[in-house]
């Protein structure tokens, strides 16, 4: 599904409803990586994209401000975030030590349906792998995002899901700033040996594959950039 499928009219609704959806729309077009880290986000055009006033959306860009996924500097505007190699070493370094438990927390909840459907994802992502050009990329690496928010999910703690769309979607970020093309997203046997281990209840060999996993998707990064699209075109409205 595209951003424009959740398009809805935004006059119809509440202001604080209305900043909500406008968040919902950018996050995702930041997550997808359609809109590349640097990208400025200008109230005037966001508001024309949405008809909404420029107060709403200045309460947008607040609430990906708090998650980390834009900057808003004075006398500038906002931007999507440009983290740092130091920032994105702190989001893996996150991940190592969050995820782990996550693979042990699902280990003890997880059921046979949980494993079906796993599986079923990693033929979605399977897919996305075998086709070609920046679209397919993107889904590539959004599919595989979702792989880890599905373990967090299994796992049954709020809070940790929470934590886990943040930092994923900061992955993704780093990612696109950083990452080799078509190495730097999450390794498809990777996935398929964490759920093996999962089906199997061996939560060692788990949380192992876990911690090999993050540093296989660190290991890939560099300072190569990629180019994103204009707001308009990302959003795709």
């Amino acid at each position: 599904m595209n951003i424009a499928d959740t398009n809805i009219n935004t006059t119809d609704i509440q202001p604080e409803d209305r900043a909500q959806h406008i968040r919902d729309n950018l996050r995702s077009a930041i997550a997808d990586r359609r809109l590349a880290p640097g990208t400025k986000l200008s109230e005037a055009e966001v508001g024309t994209l949405f008809d909404v006033s420029r107060t709403v959306v200045r309460s947008a860009l607040q609430m990906l401000a708090f998650e980390g996924l834009v900057r808003i500097e004075r006398n500038r505007g906002a931007f999507v975030s440009n983290p740092t190699p130091e920032e994105a070493r702190e989001i893996f370094a996150s991940r190592r030590l969050i995820e782990p438990g996550i693979v042990a927390a699902a280990a003890a909840r997880v059921t046979a349906q949980d494993i079906r459907d796993l599986r079923n994802h990693l033929k979605e992502e399977e897919f996305y792998m075998n086709q070609r050009g920046p679209d397919a990329r993107r889904a590539e690496i959004k599919a595989s995002g979702e792989f880890h928010l599905k373990l967090a999910l299994v796992a049954g703690n709020t809070i940790l899901i929470k934590f886990m769309d943040e930092l994923v979607a900061r992955s993704s970020l780093v990612i696109a700033l950083y990452g080799r093309s078509g190495v730097s997203s999450c390794g498809h046997g990777e996935h398929g040996a964490l759920i093996d281990a999962l089906e199997k209840g061996d939560v060692e060999k788990a949380r192992h594959q876990m911690l090999h996993h993050i540093d296989h998707i660190e290991a890939d990064l560099d300072l190569r950039t990629t180019e994103g699209l204009a707001l308009k075109d990302a959003l795709m409205l």
